[in-house]
């Protein structure tokens, strides 16, 4: 059974910082990717940024050049280090475990979210 625990989400004024931890169990599959998605009130689920077992990396060019995403294999843990915050930034932050099975096939687990408010 896979669990994601997140933490370190909160509000912060424009132009803060943020670190968003995800600290996963029962995750024992070689092939996987792991990031950070997340859904803004009225708004659809969106990716902010993912990292694979083999440590690729994909970045929301809405963030990019101001989140970076990190993992540490060996706890089970991948990062989000959210710096120069903006009010858009708003949103409930969910971590996300995704099984590759293949290309087109996978199966994705889900944290309880964790918000992140940013506002003056």
């Amino acid at each position: 059974q896979v669990q994601l625990v997140e933490s370190g989400g909160g509000s912060v004024p424009p132009g803060g910082s943020l670190r968003l931890s995800c600290a996963a169990s029962g995750t024992s599959f070689s092939v996987h990717q792991m990031g950070w998605y997340r859904q803004a009130p009225g708004k659809e689920r969106e990716l902010v940024a993912t990292i694979t077992s083999s440590g690729s990396t994909n970045i929301s060019d809405s963030v990019k050049g101001r989140f970076t995403i990190s993992r540490d294999s060996a706890k089970n843990t991948v990062c989000l280090q959210m710096n120069s915050l903006k009010p858009e930034d708003t949103a409930v932050y969910y971590c996300n475990f995704r099984r590759l099975y293949s290309r087109s096939l996978w199966t994705d687990y889900w944290g309880l979210g964790t918000q992140v408010t940013v506002s003056s």
